[in-house]
């Protein structure tokens, strides 16, 4: 009976410590297991594919709202609206001039069409992201406000929605300013042609979002290159919709910069 007793505590043993080695084991490849980062992929007529490398853990906000709307085909048919050589290609706006903000329904079944912005992620607006403006950054296109008024600079900040940039070339002065969020990986030279389209220029006449603060030209091509697709592939991760913001409404501000009530106009027809 003793030598039956010492072999089954052999046995137990033995099965604790494999089950201890099981559960350290999960905790280690859980502990050390590299969750890949999402990944686009954008398909431009006539120029061919652009692959990007999101970083959540740099923008969550951004990141979350571009997935939603590029896997909800909110991109899909829109175009590259302004177009500056030696800086960016500048899309995802769905009125295709610039002044295209998204709504609710672009974010969910449930949606309406309320018009939203979300938090600037970048330094100058209390954001620890240190990407940096080079060559192939994708990165959020925002209004600036501070043009007509100092005191607009929150407005600014957070007046982002669905239209975004990637880079042509190294830019310093965007640094800790505008939200940068994702790398070209794939398809710069198609990026680089796309700079090269026919544009025409003239003057920004406020209230769009821009890229440049320190620009007001507005290159707007002949022909603008149309995005036919954008898909995010998470790799089995959800991140979830983006905490939306009431966007600034400019028009009544300047109304209220006058003394006039936006209620007592009439319009003629």
């Amino acid at each position: 009976m003793g030598k039956l007793k010492n072999i089954l505590w052999i046995v137990a043993l033995i099965v604790l410590i494999v089950l201890v080695g099981v559960v350290a084991y999960g905790y280690y490849q859980n502990a050390t297991m590299e969750v890949k980062r999402p990944v686009a992929t954008m398909e431009v007529e006539n120029f061919g594919t652009v692959k990007f490398e999101l970083y959540p853990e740099y923008a969550p906000e951004t990141v979350a709202n571009f997935i939603t709307l590029a896997n909800r085909g909110f991109y899909d048919g829109l175009t590259f609206h302004r177009i500056v050589k030696d800086f960016m290609i500048q899309g995802g706006d769905k009125n295709g001039d610039g002044t295209g903000v998204a709504t609710t329904s672009d974010l969910k079944d449930d949606g309406d069409s309320t018009e939203y912005t979300i938090k600037g992620e970048f330094i100058a607006n209390g954001v620890d992201n240190k990407l940096q403006f080079e060559e192939g950054t994708v990165a959020m296109a925002r209004s600036d406000y501070t043009s007509y008024s100092s005191s607009l600079t929150e407005e600014s900040y957070n007046s982002g929605s669905s239209q975004f940039f990637i880079m042509t070339a190294k830019n310093t002065g965007l640094n800790g300013q505008y939200t940068s969020f994702g790398k070209v990986i794939e398809g710069m030279d198609i990026v680089h042609k796309i700079e090269e389209v026919e544009v025409t220029s003239s003057s920004d006449s406020g209230g769009t979002e821009s890229t440049d603060s320190s620009s007001q030209e507005v290159s707007t091509p002949v022909n603008p290159p149309v995005i036919t697709s954008i898909r995010v592939e998470t790799n089995g991760v959800d991140y979830g919709l983006p905490e939306t913001l009431t966007p600034f409404d400019y028009t009544s501000w300047l109304y209220q910069q006058y003394g006039i009530d936006p209620s007592t106009l009439t319009t003629t027809e």
